[in-house]
């Protein structure tokens, strides 16, 4: 069976979550997606359910956090170019997103952060075959000659 992951996040504009998310290439699910939360198709397995704030309260007795003041998780997701990220980032700022810090570019790894309209965290970032496969040290010691 393969596991397929659901990310919950709040929204105080459920209409404005779902416009910022089809802005970044993502697909409404309408079979789980009504007046208090919609489903966000990233890929085969993997879901945002934007919640109304309201809503995602009925689901825990902890405080929800406001995402614009901390950060309590960012999810990342990997390109297949730096340029992918670049566009991204692009449609993302377009369709109300803020980018929180500049650009990482550590060489093996190229990594850009985007805020959705609510203040959630994303991460977008390509890394290098080599170092997928051989790992960020193996990297640097190629280039340092070592």
């Amino acid at each position: 069976m393969v596991t397929k992951v659901f990310v919950n996040l709040p929204t105080t504009d459920l209409e404005r979550s779902k416009a910022f998310y089809t802005a970044l290439g993502c697909e409404i699910n309408p079979l789980f997606t009504d007046e208090n939360a919609a489903c966000v198709v990233w890929a085969e397995d993997i879901f945002f359910m934007v919640l109304k704030r309201e809503f995602f309260a009925t689901f825990t007795d902890k405080p929800i956090a406001d995402p614009n003041e901390v950060a309590q998780v960012s999810v990342s997701f990997s390109r297949d170019s730096r340029e992918d990220v670049d566009d991204i980032l692009a449609k993302g700022l377009a369709a109300g997103g803020t980018e929180p810090k500049p650009a990482q570019d550590y060489g093996f790894m190229y990594s850009r952060d985007l805020d959705d309209p609510d203040g959630n965290s994303l991460g977008f970032l390509f890394m290098t075959e080599e170092a997928v496969e051989n790992g960020p040290e193996h990297v640097a010691e190629q280039s340092t000659g070592s």
